[in-house]
């Protein structure tokens, strides 16, 4: 297998600066690679050849004159079709928008041109952005490159795909209930999402959300941690307009060493079991960080009931989504969020719908902010707390049912679409930043991710925990037959 488009996207950088091979070279292995691959797995759903090539022989050609536009230079990315990439399409898998052109870039994507990417296409999503089976009207379903017959996640699908089967060099994803711990889970990559706010919205609003949902943050995606590292140091910070009065200066990571790791460990919850192939994979990760000498608790635990945090996000979910309340589209896709957070049964009538009102929704926030301060004293004694991204390996396609409709087998047993997102939600509701690495395959073959979650702003000490695990214990690892 010629390993260069499975390379990290700081790896090709170096190459390019390295002058070992030229950005245009670079663009036509990965357009060669779309070419033989795309129609299988059905990741990058746009694409901008001539005005990418332009760009990459700029780069080239600023290379030969000493100019280094950043830490990207000449690198070819894709963009998450729902981020705004000035000409393409920005669809959101939704009809309506199917002829959305952007005038303009999301910042983040601005952000990594800046650093010198070369962003020529664009990949799929889930529909509205919800669900973990990542299909839509306009561009059909994406597959898992381990089993073409299962999904990549969702939201960001499209995105994992790619970087899972070497279409590309670096994505860009969004996570609030685990769209980019869930995608790189089931494809067994490298996602971070980072702590509430830190990260760059503009240009990644989708009409009548507002300009910066509650709950949301975007976060790369990558086939390394370094990677993650230097894309989250591109994304973060404040708006322009901010920028005048304040700047983001992240902590750095807790440790040197595995063996100066303070680790607690969740591989179940009675509420929100996992399977055991997912476990298995996750206690080879703890029981290597014992023989590394780190300091590891299977019981700690912050003074949380989990139940109680997931009603909590699903609340404020709700509550900040009642804007698209009359959308009788996009209100059918959330049915399972709907049937899990706004059912009230009192067992004396018809089962009704709650209807938030700005009290209720501050009553929520309060009850949040109660469980970030439970999480900064639970950090106090521990630096990471490591548990499932999801409780099964990459979900079958279901083709006859919407995802919202679907049943997902945990342990042999059916469960609503809603709870497997608890993994996600369970640390999102409390701003908390969380990587996830490859862990391995399972019994199945498939890919198992470890969720590394760490306190507010500790995304230095996530993302150094993957990259320690990467370099000593697990990388990032080809499917086969994508060469």
């Amino acid at each position: 297998m010629d390993g260069t488009a499975f390379r990290s996207a700081t790896e090709l950088a170096g190459l390019i600066k390295a002058k070992k091979i030229s950005s245009e070279e670079l663009l036509d292995l990965y357009l060669a690679r779309i070419d033989k691959h795309n129609a299988r797995v059905n990741a990058v759903v746009a694409t901008d050849i001539p005005g990418a090539r332009r760009r990459a022989r700029a780069a080239d050609t600023a290379l030969a004159k000493g100019d280094v536009w950043g830490p990207l230079h000449g690198v070819p990315v894709t963009i998450k079709d729902s981020f705004d990439l000035a000409g393409m399409p920005a669809t959101w898998g939704v009809p309506e928008l199917r002829d959305h052109r952007p005038a303009t870039n999301a910042l983040a994507v601005q952000r990594y041109i800046d650093a010198g990417a070369i962003a020529f296409g664009k990949t799929n999503v889930a529909a509205y952005l919800v669900g973990w089976a990542t299909q839509n009207e306009i561009y059909g379903t994406t597959s898992n490159p381990w089993d073409l017959d299962r999904s990549p996640g969702g939201s960001s699908g499209g995105a994992a795909a790619a970087l899972a089967a070497g279409l590309t060099g670096l994505e860009l994803g969004v996570d609030f209930g685990g769209g980019v711990r869930n995608v790189a889970h089931y494809c067994g990559i490298f996602g971070h999402k980072s702590t509430y706010g830190i990260t760059n919205w503009s240009g990644h609003v989708m009409p009548g959300i507002g300009s910066k949902p509650d709950l949301c943050v975007a976060g790369p995606l990558a086939r390394s941690a370094d990677d993650l590292k230097l894309g989250l140091s591109l994304i973060t910070g404040p708006m322009p307009e901010d920028a005048v009065g304040w700047k983001l200066s992240l902590p750095p990571p807790r440790m040197k060493d595995l063996s100066e790791l303070r680790v607690a460990v969740m591989l179940d919850d009675p509420s929100f079991p996992v399977d055991h192939e997912v476990q298995e994979r996750l206690q080879a990760v703890v029981d290597f960080l014992v023989s590394r000498k780190a300091k590891v608790s299977e019981r700690a635990r912050p003074a949380i009931d989990p139940a109680v945090a997931f009603q909590i996000f699903g609340g404020l979910l709700m509550a900040g989504l009642a804007t698209r309340q009359h959308d009788e589209k996009f209100w059918t896709r959330l049915a399972h969020l709907r049937a899990r957070f706004l059912t009230m049964d009192d067992g004396k009538g018809p089962a009704t719908e709650k209807v938030f009102t700005h009290a209720d929704w501050s009553e929520l926030d309060t009850a949040r902010n109660r469980l970030r301060q439970a999480w900064r004293m639970f950090f106090n004694d521990w630096d990471v707390l490591l548990c499932p991204a999801a409780p099964t390996v990459a979900v079958p396609h279901d083709p006859k049912h919407a995802w919202h409709e679907r049943k997902v087998m945990v342990k042999g047993k059916p469960t609503s679409p809603a709870d497997p997102t608890f993994w996600g939600a369970y640390f999102t509701v409390a701003h908390l930043p969380a990587t996830v690495a490859p862990a391995g395959l399972s019994k199945s073959g498939l890919p198992v991710g470890v969720q590394i979650v760490g306190p507010e702003y500790g995304d230095l000490t996530c993302i150094e925990v993957a990259r320690l695990l990467e370099r000593e214990f697990q990388g990032f690892v080809p499917p086969k037959g994508w060469d």
